[in-house]
């Protein structure tokens, strides 16, 4: 699959690819792992405009107090909170 996007974005969901099932991570937590740790906002607008959602897993992405931000896939915050489910993550 070939990514569209910006240098930050295409690092971001590169990324994204290793979240296995199952499993979270926060934005900051993503920020750290592409070593740019100040870019957690960065990240959780990355994951916004992720046109490959859900094939890249932005939905296993969260805010660092562990509520689950938002999904701008459709169905929104509901599709996200079911793809979790789906995948095992307990909410």
């Amino acid at each position: 699959m070939i990514l569209k996007g910006t240098k930050f974005q295409i690092k971001v969901w590169k990324y994204l690819k290793t979240i296995r099932k199952g499993k979270v991570k926060t934005y900051k937590q993503v920020a750290i792992a592409i070593n740019m740790p100040k870019s957690a906002r960065a990240v959780a607008n990355a994951c916004g405009k992720n046109p490959y959602a859900p094939k890249i897993p932005c939905h296993r992405v969260i805010r660092s107090d562990g509520t689950l931000g938002g999904f701008s896939a459709p169905g929104g915050i509901k599709a996200k909170k079911k793809l979790l489910k789906k995948e095992g993550f307990s909410l």
